[in-house]
């Protein structure tokens, strides 16, 4: 672990020397009795980007003006509007504009991406996924094996860390699939767990069930705008994520999914939807589905055009930042809280247990602190002192420091109430 001064002057320098500082302004910092708040909850909603506003007030001046002909008139016709987020959104998880597509909700559109990869057959009809997963991927692997008149208890493979550790082992994952191997048709899990902030070893995952024909498909609820991710190089066949954490793209934002290039002219099953017909002879409403190509084809529904216009207001900001500097600046943010909770845990006789892996590849923004004793306390006393994490049942606090608005300010503060609070309890601790 570096080491970080852990002072406001040391904080309030590496903020000043920061390239990305000025990403801070673009969002509006929620204020609570006129202080400005310490935000570190991307992990569960993303701050709003001051844009937003008015990239809504100009979409909703096209209805106003254009009314229903505003999907085929002015400078960008709401016709094509997901296709405005493709770029940027293939910077961002690594892969080809015709591989992704922003749509729909994510449990939505993992139940599409099941319904084309999940195909059981003869011997191999198991799916192998991580225990204690998000409950929606639960839910919905539970829910789809059961409509194709399976046994989820028998089915679903969950792979659990060995005891007394709170993160898998990659090589556990990797002998899960070789052993069951001749059973597997699906590996589906998230990429980054939303409990402990361990970022699955995708690559090398993707990279074995290959090897053995097996599709894989992630859940990048947590990942995507956090980790790094190259869907097309690793191989990985599908992946879905919502917007609304890491992509600041509003409450319940609009998903995204990717499909693989080699997947595209497979002949897979699909639950079709209007909107992913052929663009060019769409409006002929004719029968018999014939997809758009790419991951176009995999659309539904006609897209909520305001909620897409917030979601290419936050990728404007991902664009101008680039996901590479982003990514620089999360490990040396997460670095440094990392550091200050292990100069805590040196005073004050370690209260606090870090779940999430110690080595950068292996997290993301966030830190999963386990806290036996008075958990709920120290979560409570940060909200009182205007610090908003997460708090997780029996005993889990997580915080994300997330480099487009939070600073080493932030962290340091963060530092100075947890310092407090054990000063506290130890001087309360002594009488």
């Amino acid at each position: 672990m570096l080491h970080y001064p852990p002072t406001l002057a040391y904080a309030q320098q590496q903020d000043q020397d920061d390239p990305l500082r000025s990403f801070r302004d673009k969002f509006l910092i929620p204020k609570k009795d006129g202080k400005t708040i310490t935000y570190l909850c991307g992990n569960s909603l993303g701050l709003q980007p001051k844009s937003v506003r008015q990239v809504l007030e100009r979409e909703l001046d096209v209805w106003q003006n254009h009314g229903v002909e505003g999907w085929f008139e002015g400078k960008e016709p709401w016709l094509y509007y997901h296709k405005y987020c493709k770029q940027t959104l293939a910077e961002i998880v690594g892969a080809k504009p015709s591989e992704v597509c922003p749509m729909n909700n994510l449990t939505v559109n993992l139940h599409l991406m099941l319904t084309s990869f999940y195909r059981p057959e003869g011997t191999r009809t198991r799916v192998l996924t991580v225990a204690g997963d998000f409950p929606s991927d639960q839910y919905a692997l539970e829910t789809h094996v059961r409509s194709r008149g399976l046994d989820p208890a028998d089915t679903i493979i969950e792979i659990k860390p060995e005891a007394g550790s709170y993160t898998l082992k990659t090589e556990t994952l990797l002998d899960a699939i070789r052993e069951h191997q001749g059973t597997l048709a699906l590996v589906m899990m998230s990429g980054l767990h939303y409990y402990t902030g361990q970022v699955f070893d995708m690559k090398a995952i993707a990279a074995e069930a290959n090897r053995h024909g097996i599709k894989v498909g992630f859940d990048l609820a947590h990942a995507v705008g956090n980790a790094p991710l190259q869907l097309r190089d690793w191989g990985v066949d599908f992946a879905t994520w919502c917007s609304y954490k890491y992509l600041n793209s509003g409450p319940g934002g609009v998903s995204g999914i990717f499909v693989h290039e080699k997947n595209h002219d497979a002949d897979l099953p699909r639950l079709a939807g209007w909107w992913g017909y052929d663009e060019a002879r769409r409006f002929e409403m004719t029968p018999g589905f014939v997809p758009m190509p790419g991951a176009d084809g995999w659309q539904l529904s006609t897209p909520t055009i305001l909620a897409l216009a917030v979601h290419r207001a936050s990728l404007a900001i991902f664009e101008q930042a680039g996901i590479g500097n982003l990514r620089t600046k999360s490990e040396r943010l997460t670095g440094y809280l990392e550091y200050i909770l292990g100069e805590i845990n040196q005073k004050f006789g370690n209260p606090i247990t870090i779940m999430t892996p110690a080595e950068p590849a292996a997290r993301g923004c966030q830190l999963s602190l386990l806290v036996e004793k008075d958990g709920k306390k120290l979560f409570d006393t940060l909200v009182e002192n205007n610090i908003i994490g997460d708090w997780r049942e029996p005993n889990c606090i997580r915080l994300a420091p997330t480099p487009l608005y939070n600073s080493f300010e932030d962290v340091w503060r963060v530092g100075e109430v947890f310092e407090e609070f054990y000063n506290n309890a130890n001087a309360y601790n002594s009488f």
